[in-house]
């Protein structure tokens, strides 16, 4: 049985979403449900949540699966365990932004809210053409932007790079990598016939402002 997610709780989630921290560790374990009950509060199935302004899609987000625990008046666990999908569109309505990973939690302890997304974190920026995969991916709504401590890869136009640490905007427009090595820039006029340059150094590709 499919349960279509109320209007209300719809435009809650997406309001979190999108003024929360998403919190993860490198690592890929869901929070034991015997710590918050036995059974959930909620269950909503093909979940698609929206905002949007103006008439302008902002943002969507899309799972298989939700469950809601409670736990106290004060503090609730939201869990995907199939993981979540979203999508961020740019000033024009256009898809910019695709995140997806395996398992995703949402967790609130009075006025501390955190989302966790972890295991085959991949963030896609579809306008600059780059992708990048991780395990674990830290979201600051307040100051927009995403970052991580563990290992990062990062693909676009312009080569591939990887190191551990990634700071960003939160729509992935500037990615800069911490610790970079081994990676290579893609040279488009190269005379030697090699067509890339292999170095620890390589700054990374230059966005489009």
């Amino acid at each position: 049985m499919s349960f279509k997610i109320p209007h209300y709780t719809a435009i809650r989630m997406v309001a979190a979403l999108w003024t929360a921290t998403i919190v993860v560790s490198c690592g890929n374990k869901l929070r034991n449900i015997d710590s918050v009950s036995e059974a959930p509060t909620q269950v909503v199935l093909n979940m698609d949540a929206a905002q949007t302004e103006n008439g302008v899609m902002q943002m969507r987000l899309v799972a298989s699966r939700m469950e809601r625990y409670e736990k106290g008046e004060e503090e609730s666990v939201e869990l995907f365990p199939d993981g979540f999908k979203v999508l961020a569109y740019n000033e024009e309505g256009l898809l910019e932004t695709q995140i997806l990973s395996d398992k995703a939690e949402h967790s609130v302890h009075g006025k501390t809210e955190k989302w966790s997304a972890y295991g085959n974190v991949v963030i896609i920026n579809y306008l600059e053409g780059q992708k990048i995969m991780t395990d674990t991916l830290y979201w600051d709504r307040e100051r927009q932007r995403i970052f991580t401590d563990c290992h990062v890869r990062l693909y676009s136009p312009q080569g591939f790079m990887q190191g551990y640490g990634l700071e960003s905007d939160e729509r992935a427009r500037n990615a800069r990598l911490l610790k970079v090595f081994d990676s290579y820039g893609i040279v488009s006029e190269d005379t030697t016939g090699t067509g890339y340059v292999d170095t620890v150094n390589f700054i990374g590709p230059r966005y489009r402002r």
